[in-house]
């Protein structure tokens, strides 16, 4: 009788949808890992959309000096920081999730722990937008280096470039449980991500294409991603940034949502 009355007097433990020990122990692997590879994986993500912004910025920006009432360099420059992301996030996404997924099978061990897909996927994705977040800074940089006057707006660009990253990581994340091999990748980049960074506004205003682009535009997330970074250098819009943060977490959620049922069909069935 006693014993019964101490177990029904217990409190059951709620088991959250996401625990914080299940998120911590993939993010300590990741560190892990990172300790390892940060300078080629950092160059990479770092180096490439600086050479954008150098070689446009340079190049057009001696024969279109000023674009929309600033500098293309400054124009430029806040642009690319969606570029850096893209290339931060997606592309890591798709071929680190399948690698470990499909050739060194990582995940089927990190499952035999107390962690479940969705807590994979969210940690996973959730990593590689911290990083985002930080390489999104060095088109700034540089660009400053040119010019670009800085402002405490830009203060919030890492969480600018957190957020369109954190969209674009589970993009990957989705996209990777969805290819029959990694060769399939190249459909993704060539048929989706390369119009997606062409047509954000990043080298020129969207604003001087037809009105069917200018819609698609809209419904492009880097595109938002442009648009907050160059409110926080040149300054906020109020009522169009919420709108731009609103399309970005929507644009997260629904790739969250997809990349977690996809990644549970492929590893668990």
């Amino acid at each position: 009788m006693s014993t019964r009355t101490t177990s029904a007097a217990r409190p059951m433990t709620r088991v959250r949808w996401l625990e914080s020990s299940a998120l911590s122990g993939v993010w300590k692997r990741e560190t892990t890992l990172f300790r390892r590879y940060w300078p080629s994986t950092t160059f990479s993500s770092v180096v490439e959309p600086t050479i954008y912004l150098l070689a446009f910025g340079i190049g057009l920006g001696a024969l279109v000096p000023v674009v929309v009432g600033v500098p293309y360099i400054d124009f430029l420059g806040t642009g690319v920081v969606a570029t850096a992301v893209l290339f931060s996030t997606a592309f890591t996404a798709m071929f680190q999730t399948f690698v470990r997924r499909v050739f060194q099978r990582s995940y089927d061990a990190i499952l035999a722990t107390p962690v479940d897909v969705h807590e994979l996927v969210v940690a996973e994705a959730s990593w590689i937008a911290a990083k985002a977040g930080v390489y999104g800074l060095a088109p700034l940089l540089v660009a400053m280096a040119f010019g670009l006057d800085p402002s405490l707006g830009m203060l919030l660009v890492p969480a600018i470039s957190f957020l369109t990253g954190l969209g674009f990581a589970l993009f990957g994340i989705w996209t990777s449980a969805l290819v029959p091999s990694i060769d399939s990748f190249n459909y993704i980049i060539s048929a989706v991500l390369t119009p997606l960074f062409l047509v954000a506004g990043t080298f020129f205003p969207i604003a001087g294409l037809p009105g069917w682009a200018q819609a698609a535009a809209q419904a492009n997330p880097l595109y938002h991603c442009v648009e907050l970074v160059r409110h926080a250098a040149f300054g906020f819009v109020p009522l169009a940034d919420l709108w731009h943060v609103a399309a970005l977490a929507i644009f997260a959620v629904a790739m969250g949502m997809l990349a977690i049922r996809s990644m549970r069909r492929r590893l668990i069935g």
